[in-house]
């Protein structure tokens, strides 16, 4: 037996009955037309395929549709900005408009990457300044952005139109002086979830006066003062803005001048909402909102006075989204506000919301497709707010149109999840998060297998899936067996032994990215599972019990991968094979290791491979 290939039982298939259609013998297809398809035909139709999957699939038909794809491909997608560098993406396209580029892995999110891992943008923007000089949206995700970086871009890319920097950090607001100062044809600056190092608030100032493009702009995180007048006057003379988000840094009595000058807003984000307007104040307010006649989505309502609410109710019944997960609005003003909103589509709130007020939601908003609840005090251990299973089971039962959950609470139950499945079987995202970890069902103390089990049975078109309380390794099985679209999977605490990742791996033909933190699992079912590995984009491992020892065979397994070993204790080498290692970061990569690893970072292939036999027991 190969001591590094250890066996686990095949997942339960069920086969299907021969049939007529299945044991006839059929004649051979007819032969492919091997008439020349137009090329221009072809350029057409690849203009309106925005799939970044089916453009790939294109360019492996032949030589030709491959050339043309080189050449009219205008906007690219690079999930992980370690798989390529940009001297491979400059030689295979000629001609882009748009990149979108995602740097750090999803758990960067809850402060699992280490600071200095990498995913510099700066070699990105300069290979595209040279090879890409008609660039006009760049969109990074999880990237580290620098004022040098943002200094090049608005100085290389004269009809540069799109900057979004989704979760990113590096830069400061003079590297947004620079965009705003030069990018004359600038329609979105999006700085969602950003960290920036907010110097002053006077870079609003540079842009022109004769500038008037902007469509979009987001600096919800930015935290010091904007100059309130430069702002107005750059709404003002924008007349197609239509999304603005601002920080909690403006104040509440100047909405109403801004939304005056910006009537055609779609989507709004307030500052600070926490100021006691005067009788006249809260009239001009309330005024102003009801002006905004198309307004879609709303957001922000940082420190809320309960009082300035009745302001919001002129747009209610027209809002399809609104997220009040900055908002301390606790269940009565909440209720009222919430089922003022009939056609919401998309709602993020705080815990303060209740059962009660979930109940109302699915009365009111049958249209809800999105629902996410967060925690209001996750750290405290007894929080004053009555929010349990019940209230999700009230939005599945009443809101049939149901595709994304993200939901925080203390205590669920199998019987809760199986409602939930067979009254939301369009659900595509379903994320619990039971605060406790591997907290059991509280009515029965049994694993949540049964109930996590019905959702990816019912939820057929299931493809992002995050778990939480007590589950044993039947709970992967039922993953394994049914869920077969799922694209990305988060686990925590959960599992028993290497079978339960076994069962994930060899039955979830779909899966894309796999994170897993706190669960029992070595490196045993990765090794079992290597051709798998290879066809999904990125696995993350922490606090797991995957050895060193493992993390070198996997490297020397397989060589197209990047197998990445995090540890800040120091060099595992000082350490023994079988010491279990920090963090675990695999990734496909066309061109190897990378060159800009800090030093808790080390990539396992053939040269730090020894040979090591594990014992199969």
């Amino acid at each position: 037996m190969d001591p590094i290939s250890p066996t686990f039982p095949p997942l339960k298939t069920l086969k299907p009955t021969p049939t007529a259609a299945t044991t006839t013998t059929t004649s051979p297809p007819p032969p492919h037309n091997t008439t020349p398809f137009p090329e221009e035909v072809l350029e057409h139709v690849l203009s309106f395929t925005e799939s970044h999957s089916d453009l790939n699939s294109v360019s492996l038909v032949c030589k030709s549709w491959y050339q043309i794809d080189r050449w009219c491909r205008r906007k690219i997608f690079v999930g992980n900005c370690y798989a390529v560098v940009p001297q491979v993406v400059l030689s295979r396209f000629k001609d882009v408009r748009s990149v979108t580029i995602k740097g750090k892995p999803h758990f960067a999110d809850f402060n699992l990457v280490p600071d200095g891992w990498g995913a510099h943008s700066l070699p990105w923007i300069a290979a595209f300044s040279e090879g890409f000089p008609m660039l006009e949206e760049i969109r990074f995700k999880r990237m580290v952005v620098t004022d040098e970086g943002l200094e090049l871009i608005a100085k290389k890319f004269r009809n540069f139109r799109v900057l979004v920097l989704s979760s990113c950090d590096g830069f400061s607001t003079n590297g947004l002086a620079s965009i705003a100062a030069n990018c004359r044809n600038l329609r979105t600056l999006d700085l969602c979830e950003s960290e920036v190092d907010d110097r002053s608030g006077n870079w609003i100032s540079d842009f022109p006066d004769s500038y008037t493009s902007l469509e979009s702009l987001n600096i919800a995180c930015l935290g010091s003062d904007l100059r309130f007048c430069s702002l107005e006057r750059l709404v003002s003379r924008c007349p197609n803005l239509k999304l603005l988000r601002l920080n909690r840094a403006v104040p509440l009595e100047k909405l109403a001048t801004l939304l005056e000058k910006a009537p055609q807003l779609v989507d709004f984000g307030t500052g600070s909402f926490l100021t006691e307007l005067s009788t006249e104040a809260y009239l001009k307010l309330t005024k102003a909102f009801a002006g905004c006649k198309g307004l879609k989505s709303l957001s922000g309502l940082y420190d809320v006075a309960p009082n300035c609410l009745p302001a919001l109710y002129p747009v209610c019944s027209g809002l399809t989204s609104l997220n009040l997960s900055y908002a301390a609005i606790h269940s009565p003003d909440l209720i009222e506000l919430v089922g003022n909103c009939p056609r919401l589509q998309c709602l993020w709130v705080l815990d303060y919301i209740e059962d009660g007020g979930l109940e109302m939601l699915a009365q009111s908003c049958k249209e809800l497709r999105e629902l996410r609840v967060f925690p209001s005090e996750p750290y405290v251990q007894e929080p004053n707010v009555c929010l349990t299973e019940q209230g999700l089971v009230s939005v599945a039962m009443g809101c049939p149109k149901l595709q994304s959950v993200l939901y925080f609470c203390r205590q669920f139950s199998n019987e809760a999840l199986l409602t939930i499945a067979k009254n939301s079987p369009n659900l595509t995202r379903f994320r619990l998060c039971i605060i406790e970890p591997e907290c059991p069902d509280y009515l029965t103390n049994q694993p949540f297998d049964d109930g996590f089990g019905a959702i990816v049975e019912h939820c057929k078109d299931l493809r992002r899936l995050s778990l939480s309380g007590l589950l044993t390794d039947r709970m992967f099985e039922y993953i394994g067996t049914h869920a077969k679209k799922l694209e990305m999977l988060s686990l925590a605490f959960a599992g028993e032994s290497d079978l339960g990742l076994h069962y994930l791996l060899s039955g979830c033909k779909n899966l894309r990215k796999l994170e897993i933190r706190d669960c029992p699992f070595s490196g045993r079912a990765l090794l079992a599972n290597t051709a798998k590995l290879e066809t999904m984009r990125s696995l993350w491992m922490s606090s797991c019990q995957v050895s060193y020892g493992e993390c070198k065979l996997l490297g020397k397994k397989m060589p197209r991968l990047n197998v990445e070993v995090m540890d800040e204790r120091g060099v595992p080498d000082s350490r023994s094979d079988d010491c279990p290692v920090e963090k675990l970061y695999i990734y496909r990569s066309l061109v190897g290791p990378r060159l800009d690893s800090p030093a808790f970072v080390w990539t396992m292939n053939e040269n730090t491979a020894q040979e090591v036999r594990l014992d199969n027991e």
